[in-house]
């Protein structure tokens, strides 16, 4: 996720990253990560950042619908600094294009595929088509080439879908996103392009550019 953001972001914007463990993406290590949220935003909000956001999809909606509005909760009251997190940002990015009709890649197996699917319908949105990798270590979902995603991507596409939601902070996604707008004709988000969307949105930066797609043309 951070070579993502450093990638997308502008120069007179820096980043600022602590990490909280994960090496395999399963339920019960995605709601572990919480234990260590508050430690780390507190090192964040040291460097008197602007925001501070929680990167990871999964971890972000493992504990149910409004789990996500809890972590923001946490991170707000712990640094008095504002807030965002992937899941949240995915929906608002959804909703900002919209989308209620998707389609949605990860590199997840089926059992955290099945969580996403439940947030994502809770949140108002109909899945048209959901396929993964199957993949539960973390460092193996960063090295997944870029071609694998836009095959995976043109897999759940349908002539009913109206956008496409790339999920997972850790796989790389900007690279193809406006590759993929292009060969299917409509909007393609990713965890981290929604993620970083919504941050700058928080802070009222606004980043107008075709290079990471139809959401950065809302900004």
């Amino acid at each position: 996720m951070e070579q993502e953001f450093r990638i997308m972001l502008p120069q007179e914007i820096s980043i600022h990253a602590a990490r909280i463990t994960l090496h395999e993406v399963m339920v019960t290590q995605l709601l572990k990560m919480e234990k260590e949220i508050k430690e780390e935003a507190e090192k964040l909000a040291d460097a008197d950042v602007d925001v501070i956001g929680f990167g990871c999809t999964t971890g972000s909606l493992a504990g149910g619908f409004g789990y996500d509005k809890k972590i923001v909760s946490l991170i707000e009251k712990t640094t008095h600094k504002p807030g965002v997190i992937t899941a949240g940002a995915v929906v608002e990015a959804l909703r900002m294009l919209g989308l209620s009709r998707i389609s949605v890649a990860t590199p997840y197996t089926e059992e955290v595929d099945a969580l996403e699917r439940r947030f994502l319908e809770q949140s108002g949105f109909a899945i048209e088509k959901m396929a993964g990798l199957g993949l539960t270590d973390n460092l193996k979902i960063a090295r997944v080439e870029a071609s694998t995603v836009f095959n995976l991507v043109k897999k759940v596409d349908s002539t009913r879908t109206e956008g496409v939601f790339v999920s997972c902070t850790n796989l790389p996604t900007i690279e193809v996103i406006t590759q993929l707008e292009e060969t299917l004709k409509k909007p393609v988000i990713s965890s981290n392009s929604a993620t970083m969307w919504a941050m700058l949105k928080k802070i009222n930066y606004s980043l107008k550019t075709e290079r990471l797609g139809k959401l950065f043309l809302r900004a």
